[in-house]
């Protein structure tokens, strides 16, 4: 990967050279932690958004007054692609029957006058009565020696459609009756009709997923749109933001990950024109407006620093992800607070290592390197909800010689993967202190479980949020996206994260008391934490929930405080004191087989 130097606006001085390093050695797919990066294709992709090809609207019966528009066809599209998607990913195996019966539950969930059964000729009585999806008369058995099953949507005690079942793992027969069903449904309600198609197939999803697990879930097309903004940036921009003084545009920041950066366009510069067009006596929505674009199309920018005369740029728009790193300094630690994990995370981490950390290099000799070497680096990870995988493993691979970063376990055999990294540790083995707090996950628990299994870094804070699952995406027909939980985590160690979380090799949530005797108790090279780090690294998937609960209670989960950043001073202050928290973690070669 890149390492391209970047300042740090009250950081350090500027220098845009790059700095080489070897690259890192990783096997790329696009997951996603959260939260959770490129979207998997569903089998029917979608890149466009939007309702196209609606059905003419229908009538109802009862009321001359036109319906609002389903779109028929774009929900079919979107079934068979959701079916397809699902059926091979999901952790346990089910099929588009199951996938159907429980999304049709999202049809109660937003009007409650409407109910879906199941019925058979054979041993039904009356018509069925009104209940969730599956209450009614269902039997055990074979359902062919039985005669087939029906299902029925009711509108109170009206039956509004009927029709008999297909095969469980017939995608484009479900898909069909399940838009049908929705159709007579859509016709019948005029709940339904005020909610809007979106909603309908938010609700089908909605109930679906809540028969799965709690992290895989649906976005509709504006959501999705939107989350696939934060997580690659805006299409066709140069990164800079604006604001006002007076009559002139000025820049307020420069985002790291875009063009303007490369550029060497700086905070406080003035931002004169724009295509030739004078930016003066313009308001800041409207110049913003015009930088935008589309991707790899040219701007040119009339950039003024104070006191200098205008200079001319030409810079292609790209997509420019939000930055997510951000660096300080304190006292003689270099503090680099990691928000999430977007697309671009590791590069600007790798940006800031290289700053802080200079390596002799044929011109500059190794005393004169070292003089500028930090003491230490803080990676603070308190409320990082997590985002990319591979953004956390690549963000390992900086900071780790070698070793497997995490390994990924689930029933599709691409689900499967040992994450191994190799190249070299850029800091040359800088001390590295994480925090955590009970807000921690995902993606920002795997490198803080990759770093702490591989006595890499010590972990201080609360037990971590415990997210060890991870989500595979699926665009669907109408730009909506499918979020599907395919595998677990497995830290380096063999411990699985998911439930678990990352304990903590100094625990600050336990109060102050326990807090100061466990640095003391480090200093002289001893750990009052290591009985809990042992018990955690020990634990084998499946955990019981009692077993879980009873690891967690060592060190149990709270919002991060001042409290952490103090004990992190004081363990890169005393190399005793992080050697022995260091230790505390199990050797590879002594943990439990995985």
């Amino acid at each position: 990967m890149r390492h391209a130097v970047r300042p740090m606006i009250h950081f350090m001085p500027r220098s845009r050279e790059a700095a080489c390093r070897p690259a890192l050695c990783l096997a790329f797919c696009m997951f996603i932690l959260i939260a959770p990066t490129g979207p998997a294709k569903a089998q029917t992709p979608a890149d466009t958004a939007g309702t196209a090809g609606q059905a003419a609207p229908a009538i109802s019966a009862a009321s001359p007054v036109p319906q609002p528009a389903l779109s028929v066809s774009l929900t079919r599209e979107v079934l068979v692609a959701a079916l397809g998607f699902l059926e091979p990913r999901t952790l346990e195996a089910h099929s588009a029957r199951d996938f159907c019966l429980w999304g049709l539950d999202g049809l109660t969930a937003i009007d409650p006058t409407l109910s879906v059964t199941e019925t058979r000729p054979e041993v039904s009585g009356p018509a069925p009565s009104p209940g969730g999806a599956m209450a009614a008369e269902k039997t055990s058995g074979d359902a062919s020696a039985q005669g087939p099953t029906i299902l029925n949507v009711l509108q109170g005690q009206t039956v509004v459609f009927s029709r008999i079942m297909p095969a469980s793992d017939s995608n484009g027969a479900w898909a069909d009756l399940v838009t049908a069903a929705m159709q007579a449904a859509w016709q019948h309600s005029a709940t339904l009709r005020e909610a809007g198609s979106d909603a309908l197939l938010q609700g089908f999803f909605d109930e679906l997923f809540n028969h799965l697990d709690p992290y895989s879930r649906y976005l509709g097309p504006s959501p999705a749109s939107s989350d696939r903004t934060r997580r690659t940036g805006n299409t066709g921009t140069v990164g800079l933001s604006l604001g006002q003084s007076g009559r002139m545009i000025m820049i307020t920041a420069v985002n790291a990950n875009g063009p303007a950066w490369e550029a060497g366009v700086d905070t406080g510069e003035r931002l004169v024109s724009v295509n030739g067009r004078s930016t003066r006596g313009q308001d800041v929505t409207t110049v913003q407006g015009w930088l935008e674009g589309d991707e790899h199309t040219s701007v040119t920018l009339g950039i003024a620093a104070k006191g200098h005369r205008t200079t001319t740029l030409r810079l292609e728009r790209t997509q420019v992800p939000p930055e997510t790193v951000f660096a300080s300094t304190d006292g003689p630690f270099t503090v680099l607070r990691v928000t999430s994990f977007s697309t671009q995370t590791a590069e600007e981490i790798s940006q800031y290592i290289d700053q802080v950390v200079d390596e002799p290099t044929p011109d500059t000799p190794a005393p004169s390197a070292s003089k500028n070497k930090t003491a230490g680096i803080i990676l603070d990870l308190r409320g990082d909800r997590g985002g990319v995988l591979q953004q956390a493993v690549t963000t390992a691979a900086l900071l780790l010689d070698h070793g497997v970063a995490v390994t990924t376990h689930g029933r599709n055999p691409l689900a499967n993967h040992i994450w191994a990294v190799q190249g070299g540790d850029m800091t040359n083995g800088t001390p590295v202190v994480i925090l955590v707090d009970g807000r921690t996950a995902s993606a920002a628990e795997i490198l803080a479980s990759a770093l702490a299994d591989h006595r890499r870094a010590v972990v201080i804070g609360s037990e971590t949020l415990g997210k060890g699952l991870v989500q595979v995406i699926g665009q669907m027909p109408n730009g909506g996206e499918l979020f599907v939980t395919w595998s677990r985590n497995q830290a380096p160690l063999g411990w699985p994260i998911q439930g678990l979380g990352v304990m903590p090799q100094v625990c600050t949530s336990l109060g102050a008391e326990s807090l100061q005797a466990q640095l003391s108790a480090l200093k002289q090279g001893n750990t009052l934490q290591g009985e809990a780090v042992q018990m955690a690294r020990a634990a084998r998937y499946p955990v019981p929930v009692t077993k879980i609960l009873d690891i967690r209670k060592h060190c149990p989960a709270a919002i991060g405080s001042d409290a952490d950043m103090d004990a992190a001073r004081v363990l890169l202050s005393s190399p005793a004191a992080y050697r022995a928290a260091l230790e505390s973690v199990p050797d590879e070669n002594s943990a439990p087989i995985h």
